[in-house]
Formats: structure tokens, C-alpha cells, sequence
């Protein structure tokens, strides 16, 4: 525990001014971040006697090591910066709201030549109108389907698209008219468009507009007696009308606002957001957080605020936030939220009125949703600490596992050879923990081998992480300069794009950013998918290592059984033990996350083409040799001066594309062995 006195700042250091100060504990990692409208007043509250300090902040103040600040500006400035350094950082002592499930948005994407109307959740994609979020998927659909009569934009696939454009048939939708089937020229890319954006302000709340007009085009056609017309335009505001009536009116006056309601306790906080839109509610979401900071209910606000409009531009911000309390600093937010809309925001309490009985309502949902979530923990909790100690129990462990790592090696027929480590903290995943291995210190089949390769260059990068803080001083288990690890392939991808390899544990360390480096924390326990051999290989990995305070164990498929060094006996578990369900869990999650990555590996390696090999050559100029020459067979016989008739490609890349399709080039034609045909080379450069 450090004394706040050893890094308090010397009397005349702190500037009189607007900024944004982190506090890094001993091993430079951020662990708290604040602004300030004075810098001098704020960071004062932190060097007091420790007995006047909340048990939160004389936490905070006695792991930190170091504190540092940043002059800005403005209060906005310094509001923007702590957002932006909270994201990047992840301070443990700041509050984060988490979600409570990931919400499904009706999504309009303008972006593209025939905009489509799907379901979207996750990260919000440029170019695209968004409208929610919704409680649940078929919310969306239904209301979809409604306004899809008078309003019959594109909802099919790229895949389906294409397919319809190149056969000249359009889908179901096309032939029951609730889709304009612009894949087989019905209407044109402009007409498609309109409706398009015909949708997407009937969605914003601009309703009386268009049901005024289908009304008056149902009277003339009465008028003119074409009867089946004015009847199709009389379902069609009906089906208007009932897609209107899913969303409640709560605010007569077509009023756009978030309201925000916060309820909570001394340990927990949840908040609640209703997304009104034209004096409708469009969507609703909820957060929870743990209140790891001394923070009070107009904090609570600031950061919910911080989050909700972070990331937003334009309409998604409203004209009006309603909150239970205003921020600190509430001109200050006002006028960010204004720079994020591009125009004035109020921010402010309802006093009276619609406003503030819906503000009520807002409140009660979000009591109920804390009450819940207490519920569900109390729960979890309770399970997860029972399979905890279990395993303690089961393992002959001092304390329980609080954190398990968990490695599984998978191939296909000693191909493509991958290892996978996750991670599980107090009994659930933490995905961004999650590390993917290449074998690369030999070639083939051994599972046993491959489980000590990962294993050493693993505890290779946490030794020496350990030995760059200064947590670890050399003994005899480990005299000499850490050796060196072969380069991992990097973190759990979110997407289907791999990261990138990390920095290699012999290599010169980065300069400290504040983040916590990979392979920093050791675990308490670690699970091999595998019975005694692979277990075995582990123990010899950490002891090569001079590492002896990490238990090991395997988990064998076949009978579930427990397997621990040196042992000739495994453990068995009853099947009904929660350590079971939660070991079966770790190892499950291990195979799934191994096999995912060896497969993507081998469908890699599979699409692989000469033109890969040439340096400087990416994705792009590839394909405008291969559309140029119609194949690699044809892309080989050209000649260089042939090569260089293509766009973006010199003389210079042109000779390497031919020598190494030269060298790529097989000496005599492979034939299929059952049927004598020649086997001939695709587009891609791949054999078929």
C-alpha cells in the first residue's frame, strides 16, 4: 500500500486551470481518471488525511504511485479528454456502465447503391440510420412488415440481391409487393432511394405527413371510382396506423428527447434511457455498474452521458435530455453535447407536466432493472463461488482459483497446427484475455510437445513482464536474461480480421502506455484439454520456467476426468458438481476458440495464391491483375511489359510478379489421378 504522501505534487506544480489528471499505480498502469475545473483545488482532495477520505478514494489513493495531469482549455475540452482516456485506459477505479444485453437496432443502410432495412446489433457502421434501440428482434420485424406495404424498400440480402438481379426473377417479396424488386429494374436506383428516405422520416416521427396524403389520394380515388385502388390505400393506412400504435404517444407535443433515470445503492448503480421520438418511444436500454468510485447520482449522470453520446453525431443526440440530476458542471456538458449534435441541446430536470410522470416511469424501470440484476448476481454468485471452492477442495488448493487459463492444441491431421489460452475470472470469460498460438517450433503431429511449447512461451512473456516492472529479481531458477518467445498470433479478434502479433518477450519493451501488457497476471490455476501426458508437459514447461506456484491440472474428455502432476490416479468429480460444470466450461470454451482459429487458418491457406509471396502487393492490385488476365495460368504467360499495362502496377512489381510466379509455376501438369483430366488453375491461383 503506497502512502499518498511519497507522490504528492510540490506546492506551486499544479496549475490554477481546467484539465483531466490519471493516477498510475506502481507498475504505470492507469487506474483512475478525473477532471477538474481547477486542477489545484481538485487534486488537493486527494493528499488530505486518509481518515477523511471515502473507503473508495483511500483505496484508489493508496494503490496509485504516481499522479499526472493534462492543461486544457475549456471544460469541454477536459470532458472529452477524460471520455476519450476512460475508453482507451479502462481505469478499475472509474465507473463503467455495462449493458444488459446487447440491443437490436432497425437499421437503414443509406450506404448503399439499393438501401436495405435489417436488424442490426453492435457497433453502429458509418453511412448507415439507425432507429431504437428495440427490446427485442421481432419488435423490429413486425413493425417492418407493417410498413413494408407502404413503403416497399429493399430488406434482401447482398447475396439473394444478386442472385435475383442475375436470373431477372425477383424474391416472394417482389411478388406480393412488399418490395419494389430494384434487383430486376423495377424502379430505378433514385425512385428506390426516395422510398428509402420516405421510410426512414416516417421512422423519425414525421407520420401525420404521409397518412394525410395516402387518406387524400383514398378519397380521390373513391371520387374517380377506382374502388381497388382506394381500398389498397386504405389498408395501407391501417397498416400505418398499427405500426404507429406499437410505439405509445407519451408526449403530445411530437417532442425528441432521452430521458435518463438512475437508481441505486452504496455498491451498485443501474440506469435507464427511453429514446423519444416524436413524441413517441422508439427504443429503451438499460446499464448497470458497480460503484467503484466515491460518485454520486450527478456523476452517475455525467457518465451515463459520457457513454450514451460518445460515439454519436447529429440527430442521434436529441434536442432535449431529460436527467434526475444535472451534472457538476452542466453548461460545460450542455455545450458538448451541442458540439456532438452540431446544434443546441437542453439539458435539464422535468418539473411538471407529461415530462415529469414519464420521468417516473423512466425511475421505475430502473429500480426494477437494479432489483433484478441484484437478483440474478446474488444468484450467480453463489453458484460460481460454489464451483470455486470445489475445485479448491477437489485440487488440494490454499485458496480458490480466481483466475483459470485453460490451453487446447488443434490440427487437422497434423496440418495447420494452433494452440489457443483463455481466460475465466471469478468463474466467467473474459474474451479480451482470450491469446492464439502458432506452433512454429517444429512440424507435425504432437500434441504433447505442442502443450509445451505453448506453456513455456506463455510463462516466458509473464516472466518477463514481470522482470520489466521490477516484480521479479532473478534467482537461481531463473539467472540469466529471459529467453525469448516465439511471436503469438495476438488477442481474440471481435470480427473475423486477425490482430496482430504481439511484441516478441526478448525484443526491446514498448514505452509504458498505461494498459495492462499481455501476459501480465498469472493465473491461480491451469487446465490442459488432455490427460496425463499433456499434463505432464505443462509441469515440465513451468519448471523449466523455475515457476512453482501456479497448480496445473487436465481435463480428459473421455470420462471427465481430473488429472494432476505425478499423479497415477485422476480425480473424479461427481457430474453433478458445480467445479465440474465449471472446469467442462473452460475447457469447452478452450476447443471452441482453437478449432475456430485452425480453421480459418486452413480455409486461409486453402484461398492462397502465387501473388501472395510478391512483396508490396496488396489485396487490391491482385485483383486487377487477375480481372485484367481472367486467371493466374493466363497472368504467368504474359510478359512484364504485358504486366505493366495494368493500372497501379510499375515495372518494378511486375518483375516480381513474374519471378515469383515463376517459381510457383509447376514443372508438369497435375492430373487427376481418377479421371486422367488435367487439373487446370482457377482465378484465385488455387487448384481445383
Amino acid at each position: 500500500m503506497a502512502d499518498p504522501s511519497s507522490y504528492r505534487p510540490k506546492p506551486g506544480q499544479l496549475p490554477d486551470s481546467p484539465g483531466v489528471y490519471k493516477f498510475r499505480d506502481e507498475h504505470r498502469r492507469v487506474i483512475y481518471v478525473g477532471k477538474a475545473k481547477s486542477l489545484r483545488q481538485r487534486l488537493a482532495n486527494y493528499f488530505q488525511d486518509l481518515s477523511g477520505l471515502h473507503p473508495r478514494t483511500r483505496t484508489m489513493v493508496t494503490t496509485a504511485a504516481s499522479v499526472e495531469w493534462t492543461v486544457v482549455s475549456t471544460e469541454v475540452e477536459a470532458l472529452q479528454l477524460e471520455y476519450s482516456w476512460i475508453k482507451e485506459f479502462d481505469p478499475r477505479f472509474n465507473v463503467k456502465y455495462r449493458d444488459d444485453k446487447s440491443y437490436p437496432y432497425l437499421a437503414v443502410t443509406l450506404n448503399e447503391e439499393f438501401p436495405r432495412v435489417q436488424v442490426m446489433r453492435g457497433a453502429k457502421k458509418k453511412g448507415v440510420r439507425y432507429f431504437g434501440p428495440y427490446g427485442h428482434a421481432w419488435a423490429i420485424r413486425e413493425t417492418v412488415d407493417l410498413m413494408l406495404r407502404v413503403f416497399p424498400v429493399r430488406t434482401c440480402s447482398a447475396g439473394v440481391f444478386k442472385n435475383a438481379a442475375r436470373s431477372g426473377r425477383p424474391c416472394l417479396l417482389g411478388y406480393i409487393g412488399k418490395c419494389s424488386a430494384p434487383c430486376v429494374g423495377r424502379v430505378t436506383p433514385e425512385e428506390h432511394r426516395e422510398l428509402a428516405d420516405d421510410f426512414c422520416d416516417f421512422m423519425a416521427g414525421r407520420t401525420g405527413t404521409y397518412i394525410r396524403r395516402l387518406e387524400k389520394d383514398m378519397t380521390a380515388a373513391a371520387e374517380e371510382m377506382e374502388y381497388e385502388r382506394a381500398a389498397r390505400l386504405r389498408d395501407d393506412v391501417e397498416a400505418l396506423r398499427r405500426a404507429m400504435e406499437k410505439s405509445a404517444v407519451v408526449l403530445a407535443d411530437a417532442t425528441d428527447a432521452d430521458l435518463i433515470a438512475v437508481a441505486e445503492d452504496e455498491l451498485e448503480a443501474a440506469v435507464q434511457i427511453f429514446h423519444v421520438r416524436g413524441g413517441r418511444v422508439r427504443g429503451q436500454r438499460g446499464w448497470v455498474t458497480d460503484k467503484v468510485e466515491n460518485v454520486d447520482t450527478s456523476g452517475l449522470v455525467e457518465h451515463a452521458l459520457q457513454q450514451l453520446y460518445g460515439e454519436e453525431t447529429g440527430d442521434s443526440v436529441p434536442k432535449e435530455v431529460l436527467v434526475p440530476a444535472l451534472p457538476e458542471d452542466p453548461e460545460a456538458v450542455s455545450q458538448w453535447l451541442a458540439g456532438r449534435r452540431g446544434s443546441q441541446v437542453s439539458l435539464r430536470i422535468p418539473q411538471r407536466g407529461d415530462k415529469k410522470d414519464l420521468m417516473a416511469t423512466v425511475q421505475r424501470n430502473a429500480q426494477q432493472a437494479l432489483g433484478l440484476h441484484k437478483t440474478k448476481r446474488a444468484s450467480d454468485l453463489t453458484t460460481r463461488s460454489r464451483a470455486l471452492e470445489e475445485i479448491a477442495e477437489a485440487l488440494g488448493l490454499d485458496t480458490a482459483p480466481l483466475r483459470i487459463e485453460c490451453f487446447d492444441i488443434s490440427h487437422l491431421q497434423g496440418d495447420d497446427v494452433v494452440a489457443s489460452m483463455v481466460v475465466f475470472e471469478d468463474g466467467l470469460a473474459r474474451k479480451g484475455e482470450y491469446r492464439r498460438f502458432q506452433i512454429k517450433g517444429f512440424e507435425g503431429q504432437d500434441d504433447v510437445r505442442s502443450m509445451h511449447e505453448v506453456i513455456s512461451r506463455r510463462f516466458r512473456r509473464y516472466l518477463h513482464e514481470k522482470e520489466r516492472t521490477g516484480e521479479w529479481e532473478e534467482g537461481p531458477a531463473a539467472t540469466g536474461p529471459v529467453p525469448a518467445a516465439p511471436a503469438v498470433d495476438g488477442p481474440a479478434p471481435t470480427g473475423p480480421v486477425p490482430a496482430a502479433p504481439d511484441q516478441d518477450a526478448g525484443a526491446e519493451p514498448r514505452e509504458d502506455d498505461g494498459r495492462p501488457k499481455r501476459f501480465a497476471y498469472p493465473p491461480q490455476l491451469l487446465v490442459v484439454d488432455g490427460g496425463q501426458p499433456q499434463v505432464a508437459a505443462a509441469k515440465r514447461a513451468l519448471d523449466e520456467l523455475g515457476i512453482d506456484d501456479i497448480a496445473v491440472c487436465g481435463l480428459a474428455k473421455r470420462l471427465e476426468e481430473v488429472w494432476l502432476p505425478d499423479d497415477d490416479d485422476p480425480v473424479v468429480l461427481p457430474r453433478s458438481s458445480e467445479g465440474l460444470y465449471l472446469l467442462q466450461r473452460v475447457r469447452d470454451e478452450a476447443h471452441r476458440f482453437a478449432i475456430t482459429y485452425q480453421r480459418a487458418k486452413r480455409a486461409k491457406r486453402i484461398r492462397a495464391s502465387p501473388l501472395d509471396a510478391v512483396a508490396g502487393l496488396g489485396e487490391t492490385r491482385k485483383q486487377a491483375l487477375i480481372k485484367h488476365f481472367g486467371s493466374v495460368k493466363k497472368l504467368r504467360q504474359a510478359t512484364i511489359d504485358e504486366i505493366c499495362e495494368v493500372p497501379g502496377i510499375g515495372r518494378r512489381t511486375a518483375e516480381s510478379v513474374a519471378v515469383a510466379l515463376a517459381a510457383a509455376a509447376p514443372a508438369t501438369p497435375a492430373v487427376n489421378t481418377a479421371t486422367g483430366e488435367i487439373i487446370e488453375e482457377d482465378d484465385g491461383g488455387s487448384t481445383t
